[in-house]
């Protein structure tokens, strides 16, 4: 998955980190959010670019915490970094909206069943614009928040607005059928 490893290497590639580290600031940066990666694939990865000789690991200890590996970008994984980001930039554009599936088969249910989904896709619409409002507010003036950062959030933000508009007017259509 091209996705997590340049998720992964760009974060190297800053710095050493931890595969803890790693999984923190994919949470503290909300990438989850955005990209397709979960807790457990940032462990696998590591092992795999490990593996590839893209990443390397030394083992440190601090005070009396347990040893932990610490991974850092070898030449071959820096090389791997730029040709995914050249690789994954050239690629279309797909956005891909697990609620789809309920659209294309709502004219299969009865009226009220088709509002019903609709409230319910438009409520989670409603929750995720209160959760970039927050967010957005809590980072853009916080230190060390990088632009590209405040970038995603911005563009989540139009994206929301706009599928927030689309729904209301799927749902005014609906009700006129």
């Amino acid at each position: 998955m091209a996705t997590i490893d340049l998720v992964v290497l760009g974060m190297l590639k800053r710095e050493s980190l931890s595969a803890y580290d790693i999984q923190k600031l994919v949470e503290y940066r909300n990438i989850s959010k955005w990209v397709k990666i979960s807790t457990p694939s940032i462990y696998k990865k590591v092992i795999q670019l490990e593996e590839k000789g893209l990443i390397t690991s030394r083992t440190e200890k601090d005070g009396k915490m347990p040893e932990k590996a610490v991974y850092s970008l070898t030449a071959a994984g820096k090389e791997e970094f730029e040709r995914l980001m050249l690789e994954i930039s050239c690629k279309p554009v797909n956005i891909f909206l697990d609620f789809n599936a309920v659209i294309v088969n709502l004219e299969s249910m009865a009226k009220e069943q088709q509002k019903e989904c609709l409230d319910n896709i438009e409520n989670n619409i409603n929750v995720l614009k209160s959760y970039l409002a927050e967010n957005t507010a809590l980072k853009e003036n916080a230190p060390g928040i990088p632009a590209t950062g405040m970038a995603v959030l911005r563009q989540q933000s139009f994206l929301v607005q706009a599928i927030e508009e689309w729904i209301g007017a799927l749902k005014k259509e609906l009700v006129s059928m």
